[in-house]
C-alpha cells in the first residue's frame, strides 16, 4: 500500500478537491459538446442519434456536474455524498448517451463518450473508496 491509498496517511480533503476539479473540467467539456450539438455542428450517422436531444442531455449532465463540483468545494462535510450523487448521475447519463451514440452517432462522439466514461467511473470509485477504512476500530 502506498501513501496515496493508505487511509492512515491519505488526505481525503485533497482527494475530494481534486475530484471536484476534475468534475468541473468534465462539466466544461460537456458544455462545449452541448453547444456543438445544439448549434447543429455535429451530425450523426442515423437514428437513434438526435443532436438536439444529445445537446440537451449533455447540458443537464454538465449542469449537475458543475453544481456538484461547486457544492463539493463549499460543503466539505457533505462533499463525498454530493460528489457520488452528481458523478453517479453523470455515469448513468453518459452510458445512456454512449448507447445512442454507438448506434447512430459519429466517431468523434463515440470517442468522446469512451474517454469521459472511465474518468467519471474512476472518480466515482475514488469517492466510494474514501468511505472505506481498512484500519481496525480502536477498542
Amino acid at each position: 500500500m502506498n501513501i496515496a491509498t493508505d487511509p492512515r496517511t491519505r488526505d481525503d480533503g485533497a482527494v475530494v478537491r481534486r475530484i471536484a476539479a476534475l468534475t468541473a473540467f468534465v462539466a466544461a467539456t460537456l458544455a462545449v459538446a452541448s453547444v456543438l450539438h445544439l448549434s447543429g455542428s455535429v451530425h450523426g450517422r442515423s437514428s437513434p442519434f438526435d443532436g438536439e436531444h444529445a445537446g440537451v442531455a449533455e447540458a443537464i449532465i454538465g449542469a449537475v456536474l458543475a453544481g456538484g463540483a461547486l457544492a463539493m468545494r463549499r460543503a466539505p462535510g457533505a462533499a463525498r455524498a454530493i460528489g457520488m450523487g452528481a458523478t453517479g448521475f453523470a455515469v448513468v447519463g453518459v452510458a445512456v448517451g454512449l448507447s445512442f451514440t454507438t448506434r447512430g452517432g459519429g466517431i468523434p462522439d463515440i470517442a468522446y463518450h469512451l474517454l469521459i466514461l472511465p474518468v467519471l467511473v474512476g472518480s466515482l470509485v475514488a469517492l466510494v473508496r474514501l468511505g472505506r477504512s481498512t484500519t481496525p476500530p480502536l477498542a
